[in-house]
């Protein structure tokens, strides 16, 4: 099972429920955070990490001396990451999306593969729960790259559970892609609603199985329970707007570990994915 958490903006509780849900649930378990220019999972379940790996894109380099300056590289770039200038041969690598069209075209293989550092991806454990993280190299402009490095750990026979990164952009749907089911945690506010919409659209399109935690639930107005009627989207947890729970979150503490009677619910959160899944392999 391999369940994505996922918001249209940030500050909805994506970490919250990620952490919490891996908490409750006495399986094994893995946790992956795909937010890798601002992972934070760690600072709640404090993993040991025991291995760091350097992951790295590839990216083209040409050798002048074949090339005839065909212009065929630069011509299949979409990206724009290859450019012939007479008899000079410019490649941008922090364009390069890797998809090893130009050395495909190139007619004399005058375009090999060199890699480019990305950033690193740490594992460890926290207690019984699988850990594994991101962290995009300072400056680095593409982070899916990196988010498919961290989703490679995914193991198949256990309960994953990834953290995506805010927003609706590329990030977002590399982390949701190839998942069995996108929990959206949204606010019952405007902008909350608005987010929300733009995030189903593009579970939508990955045609992915999706359901709503609402948080700050007693906030706002109703027009996010509107919508989740109107799309037939089920609302499977509903947190309350409550200090407890916030001077927890801000002390790095689990709402389960203060706030016991919560557990049962974050596993009747999972139970209900779990059915929901398993309706729609039906």
């Amino acid at each position: 099972m391999i369940i994505s958490i996922a918001s249209g903006k940030g500050g909805t509780g994506k970490t919250t429920i990620a952490t919490n849900l891996a908490i409750s649930l006495e399986s094994d378990i893995q946790i992956l955070d795909c937010d890798v220019e601002e992972p934070n999972v760690h600072l709640f379940i404090k993993p040991k990490i025991d291995k760091t790996e350097t992951a790295y894109t590839p990216i083209p380099e040409i050798d002048e001396e074949k090339c005839t300056f065909c212009k065929k590289c630069a011509e299949i770039c979409r990206f724009k990451a290859i450019a012939v200038i007479s008899k000079t041969v410019l490649t941008f690598p922090e364009l390069c999306h890797s998809c090893g069209g130009c050395m495909a075209v190139c007619p004399e293989d005058a375009i090999t593969e060199t890699n480019r550092e990305l950033g690193v991806v740490e594992e460890g454990r926290s207690g019984k729960i699988k850990f594994v993280h991101g962290l995009l190299r300072i400056g680095e402009a593409m982070s899916p790259p990196l988010i498919k490095k961290v989703k490679n750990y995914i193991k198949p026979d256990i309960i994953n559970i990834i953290d995506a990164p805010p927003g609706t952009s590329c990030p977002v749907i590399a982390a949701m892609n190839n998942t069995d089911f996108v929990l959206m945690v949204t606010e019952p506010t405007p902008f909350g609603l608005h987010d929300l919409i733009l995030g189903v659209e593009a579970v939508k399109l990955l045609n992915i199985p999706c359901g709503l935690v609402i948080n700050r639930s007693d906030i706002g107005n109703k027009d996010v329970y509107d919508y989740a009627e109107k799309e037939e989207l089920p609302i499977l947890l509903e947190i309350p707007f409550d200090r407890k729970i916030a001077e927890a979150y801000s002390r790095g503490k689990m709402i389960v570990d203060e706030m016991p009677e919560w557990k049962e619910k974050f596993i009747g959160l999972y139970n209900n994915i779990e059915n929901l899944v398993k309706k729609g392999k039906n």
